[in-house]
């Protein structure tokens, strides 16, 4: 960065720098393709640009920041190369997960290898969301309960409906939307992309989680009471009542983890035993192989 005088900004006649004043009186000078770039890297790590989001086209994104193009394009550029941003030729530029794939990759991989630390992922997942939902009730803005309310309709309406296997991958998402929404309102950088993180590593262990709660009506009707309690903790701004609806519900989640595990060890037992009656021999054919060798 560099620091000249008022008169000597003036003088320069640069427009592709942005001038900040200093306490010494000072003004501290950067190129404007900077100030942009910063302004896009804040728009990705609030979470108002996400993964897979594309930019608002050349020509508009400048009118919005009021900037000429070239020092757009050369923002961008800047981007590209931190890899927080991917442009297609023809096709627009796109928000990359780089953010969250440095977290993901490697706890994918570890999960595979050692599915017994899922209870230790279930347990960061609670005393993060816990946290999160307590900051929602505090700092959500009228802009966020608009998107929680509309999350928790979605889930409220696909939780309503069958167990088909497009009903259920719906379901899901939904659900992960929802807990997204809560943590994107709490207004702080971390929790919003550690969650998105988590939830993309232990997506298949909430896929699991669903189907085994929607086999009897009592969980399912139970899970749904679940997410009405947290959405009305932060609707009414109560930090501890959300946060409480939170707990329960990862506490369910994680007796119902359990209990899931038991019962695909159940069934794997059972299918082993069936295996072994199929392939043993009957008492006659035994006999007969017998005296055939003698």
């Amino acid at each position: 960065m560099l620091v000249i005088g008022p008169e000597d900004a003036v003088r320069s006649g640069l427009t592709n720098l942005s001038v900040k004043p200093m306490a010494n009186g000072k003004l501290a000078v950067q190129r404007l393709s900077d100030t942009i770039a910063h302004e896009l890297e804040r728009r990705i790590l609030d979470g108002a640009l996400k993964p897979g989001d594309r930019l608002q086209p050349e020509r508009e994104l400048a009118v919005e920041l009021g900037v000429s193009r070239p020092s757009l394009r050369e923002a961008i550029q800047k981007l590209v190369s931190k890899g927080l941003l991917h442009s297609r030729q023809g096709g627009g530029t796109y928000v990359t997960d780089r953010l969250d794939a440095g977290f993901i990759d490697p706890w994918q991989e570890m999960l595979r290898q050692h599915p017994n630390i899922q209870g230790d992922l279930l347990e960061f997942r609670g005393m993060l969301e816990c946290e999160a939902a307590s900051l929602a009730a505090r700092r959500a803005t009228d802009a966020d309960l608009q998107r929680i309310d509309e999350a928790f309709a979605r889930v409220e309406a696909l939780f309503a409906q069958g167990t088909s296997a497009e009903v259920l991958e719906q379901q899901v998402k939904a659900d992960l939307a929802f807990h997204q929404a809560i943590a994107e309102a709490a207004h702080n950088v971390m929790f919003g992309h550690l969650t998105a993180s988590l939830f993309r590593v232990i997506n298949d262990h909430i896929d699991r989680n669903l189907r085994h709660l929607r086999r009897t009506e009592d969980d399912w009707r139970e899970l749904r009471d679940q997410h009405r309690a947290i959405w009305e903790g932060i609707r009414s701004r109560d930090p501890a009542l959300a946060s409480a609806a939170v707990r329960r519900h990862i506490d369910f989640v994680s007796e119902s983890m359990v209990a899931r595990a038991r019962h695909e060890e159940r069934e794997t037992r059972a299918r082993v035993a069936r295996s072994l009656v199929r392939s043993a021999p009957l008492k006659g054919e035994a006999a007969e192989v017998e005296s055939g060798s003698q």
